[in-house]
C-alpha cells in the first residue's frame, strides 16, 4: 500500500486549499488539526505475519477430484496442504500431479496409525506396526517435496504409565531418525490429547533429550486452551516449532466444542504477537471441519485477520 511522505502530504493540502478557496486562514486550521502538522506521526500498524496458509486435505469437498481440490485450495488462498498417510502409491501420485498442476505445494503429512498403533505400546506388533506407518509418512513426504510429517508421539492410559510412554516413544523416534536425516524430513510431535506431554516444558524438554534437529514441535493452538494458552506455549517452544495447526475452542456450561476460527476462546491477539515475537515464519494450517468453497475462503480470509493481522 502506498503512503505518502510527510511532504507529499503537505504539498497535497496546499494543492487542496487553493483549489477549494480555503485561504491561508483555511488552510491553518486544516493544518492545524492534522497529525503531521503537530509533529506527531500516526503509528503504522504492524506488517502482516510471513506465515503461510495452510489446509488438510480432508476439508476440501471430497465429492471433488483431486486436481479440482487443489485448485480450489488455491483459488481461495490457502499456500499449502496437509496430507493424510497414503499407502496406495498409485493414489499417492495422483495427489502429487495434482498438487504440481495447480502450483500448491503438500508441505506436511498427517500420520495417521499413531493412534490406533501407539509408538508407546508395549505390544511389539504394534509398535512395529507404528514405525511401519511413519515410514510410509516420510516417503510420502520425499515423493510430495514436504519437509514435515506430523508424529503424535505416545498414548497414556491404563496400560502405560506416563514414565513409559516417555520411555518407550522415545527408544521408537531413534529408530526412525536415520531415515528422517536421510530423506531430510522433520519429524514434528505435536500436543494432542493423549495424557502426554501437558506443559510447554515438559514438550520442550522432551524434544530436546533427541539433540536432533529432525525432532521439532507441531503445536495446536486449539488443542491447549482447555488447560494452558497458546501464546505461553509459542514463546516457550520458540525456534522449537517447525509447523502449526489452527483451530478454535469454545467452553460452555456443560462441556465445550470445537468451533470456527474467532469463534471460541482462544486470544488470537496474544497468539498472533506470540509469533511475530519468536519470528515464526512457517506454514498454519487450519484443522476444521469441511464444506464449500464460500465456506473455505471465509476460513481463508479469518487467517488473515486473526493469525496474519491483515486487514
Amino acid at each position: 500500500m502506498y503512503t505518502p511522505s510527510r511532504r507529499e502530504f503537505l504539498k497535497s493540502s496546499v494543492t487542496t486549499a487553493c483549489s477549494t478557496g480555503l485561504g491561508v486562514c483555511g488552510l491553518a486550521e486544516l493544518l492545524a488539526g492534522s497529525p503531521a502538522s503537530s509533529g506527531v506521526l500516526a503509528t503504522p500498524p504492524p506488517a502482516p505475519l510471513p506465515i503461510k496458509k495452510g489446509v488438510l486435505l480432508e476439508m476440501l469437498p471430497a465429492k471433488l477430484s483431486y486436481a479440482e481440490r487443489m485448485k480450489l485450495a488455491r483459488d481461495v488462498g490457502f499456500e499449502v496442504i496437509q496430507a493424510p498417510t497414503t499407502p496406495d502409491e498409485r493414489e499417492a501420485e495422483a495427489i502429487k500431479k495434482a498438487a504440481d498442476a495447480a502450483s500448491v505445494r503438500i508441505d506436511s503429512v498427517m500420520n495417521m496409525d499413531h493412534w490406533k498403533y501407539p509408538l508407546s505400546s508395549a505390544d511389539p506388533a504394534v509398535v512395529e506396526k507404528s514405525l511401519a506407518g511413519m515410514r510410509t509418512s516420510l516417503h510420502n513426504a520425499n515423493l510430495w517435496g514436504s519437509d514435515t510429517v506430523l508424529l503424535v508421539p505416545a498414548v497414556v492410559n491404563p496400560q502405560t504409565s506416563y514414565r513409559d510412554a516417555w520411555t518407550r516413544s522415545q527408544t521408537q523416534i531413534r529408530k526412525l531418525l536415520p531415515l528422517a536425516e536421510e530423506l531430510k524430513i522433520v519429524i514434528a510431535i505435536e500436543e494432542v490429547w493423549n495424557k502426554f506431554l501437558l506443559s510447554p516444558l515438559e514438550m520442550a524438554k522432551y524434544i530436546g533429550e533427541f539433540q536432533s534437529p529432525w525432532i521439532q514441535a507441531w503445536f495446536d493452538v486449539g488443542n491447549v486452551v482447555l488447560y494452558g494458552y497458546p501464546q505461553d506455549w509459542i514463546r516457550t517452544l520458540g525456534k522449537g516449532i517447525a509447523k502449526v495447526h489452527l483451530k478454535d475452542f469454545k467452553r460452555k456450561e456443560n462441556g465445550y466444542e470445537w468451533v470456527n476460527l474467532g469463534d471460541g476462546d482462544v486470544d488470537w491477539e496474544a497468539v498472533r504477537e506470540a509469533f511475530r515475537e519468536t519470528g515464526y515464519s512457517g506454514s498454519a494450517i487450519c484443522e476444521l471441519d469441511g464444506g464449500d468453497e464460500a465456506y473455505l475462503r471465509d476460513v481463508s480470509r479469518r487467517v488473515d485477520r486473526l493469525v496474519l493481522g491483515r486487514t
